[in-house]
Formats: structure tokens, sequence, C-alpha cells
């Protein structure tokens, strides 16, 4: 069973590719996960990493002048160094396979609403399945616009950012299914935060504001001329 790795270390950081960066010496911790990604983070942020390397990539764990320094190179041969300079703890830990997000009864009958009326997010649109699976958990809906291209459906009641970078994890994992590539991303839900819409639009991410009511075709109770 693929474990996660856990250390907290006092350690640098050093980011070399298409930019170059550098974390200064400090208390740190380092998540190596099961599907091999790699992520530094500081005692803030909430989830966001101070930097981090996507999988497929590979970590080698060497030495230099008595210095443990781990190298993370991916596919398009950028690497993350870290030299460990003092390592406080280390652990690894079988997770298992995560159930996913259970979703409440609106998420899930929007889920099905969408499935069932999937020209709402646009003419053309076909339906693939509902729960695609992957390795990391189902996604929501997975379709095809008006011109054959895979697109990937995130469906929250609101949302946030979390939804946004969880959609992010499954079109990285998608995308690597030559079946299914290019796959693109729409986040769908009934309110979408401000923060939520200017990341998913950072990302490529399409936005789709579902209108629960009326996919259930209830008429707006607010008084018409027509």
């Amino acid at each position: 069973m693929p474990t996660m790795r856990l250390v907290i270390a006092r350690c640098s950081v050093d980011y070399a590719g298409r930019l170059t960066a550098h974390l200064p010496s400090a208390p740190r911790l380092v998540l190596v996960k099961a599907d091999g990604s790699v992520s530094i983070h500081a005692d803030d942020r909430a989830y966001k990493p101070l930097n981090w390397m996507s999988p497929p990539c590979t970590l080698k764990e060497g030495t230099e002048d008595g210095v443990a320094v781990w190298t993370v190179v991916n596919k398009g041969g950028e690497k993350l160094i870290i030299t460990m300079e003092e390592i406080l703890h280390d652990s690894s830990h079988e997770l298992g396979v995560d159930p996913g997000l259970i979703k409440d009864g609106v998420e899930a009958h929007l889920q099905e609403l969408l499935a069932d009326r999937i020209e709402t997010l646009g003419e053309g649109y076909t339906l693939i399945r509902r729960e695609y699976p992957t390795a990391i958990g189902p996604v929501d809906i997975l379709c095809r616009d008006s011109e054959g291209a895979t697109v990937a459906v995130e469906i929250k009641r609101r949302g946030e950012i979390d939804g946004v970078e969880q959609l992010t994890r499954y079109l990285e994992l998608l995308n690597r299914d030559p079946h299914l590539a290019p796959v693109r991303g729409v986040f769908a839900a009934q309110e979408i935060k401000p923060q939520a819409r200017v990341l998913a639009t950072d990302r490529g991410i399409g936005c789709t504001v579902l209108d629960y009511n009326a996919m259930r075709g209830i008429e707006d109770d607010k008084l018409r001329l027509f």
C-alpha cells in the first residue's frame, strides 16, 4: 500500500525550472503523498504550499557535506532541491483508499439534474457518465462539448476555493489519459464565491452558476408582466 510521508525539518528549498525561487532556511512541513507529489508547507496559508512538485516526479535522497539533500525532478526536467539541515520528525502512514467527499442532498440532486439536463452547460453537450472514477475519487460529471472535447464538471452548492483545487487535481490526472486529453474543467455551483471564480479563471476553468429551482422545473415566484 502506498504511504504518505510527513517530515518536519529545518530546511531551505530551491526551485529550478521555467523560473527560479528560493526559500531560506526555516522549520517547515514536507509532505510526500502516495501519488508521488511533494509539497512544502509553512505554519500559515491554510492548505496552500509554499512550493510543490506535482506528479509524475521522482524523489532522490542524497547527502552533500554531511547534510541530507532531496532532489525532486518532474517529467519536464524541473527540479525542487530541499536541503534538510535538521530533521525534527519523519513518519510514514498508510491512509488507504479515500471514499471522497460525501455531498449533501442538494449537491447530489444538482448532479443528477445536471446530468439529465447536460445542455445547461451549452448547446451540443453530451454526457459520458456521472461519478467518473479516478484514482483520487470520482469526478461528478464527465461530458463532451459540441466540438467533442472532454469536459470534467465539479458540482458544489457553494463554490469556494477548495472546490476549484479539487477540480484542478482531477484535471491533472485526467489529462494524463490519452483517450480523454485534452480535458478542460467547469466549476458549477448555485453560488460561486469571487475568490473561487478568480482562481478558476486563472487556471482556465470555466464557471457556471446553477439555478436549482429552474432545473427542477419550479417557476420563479417573483411577479412578472409576461
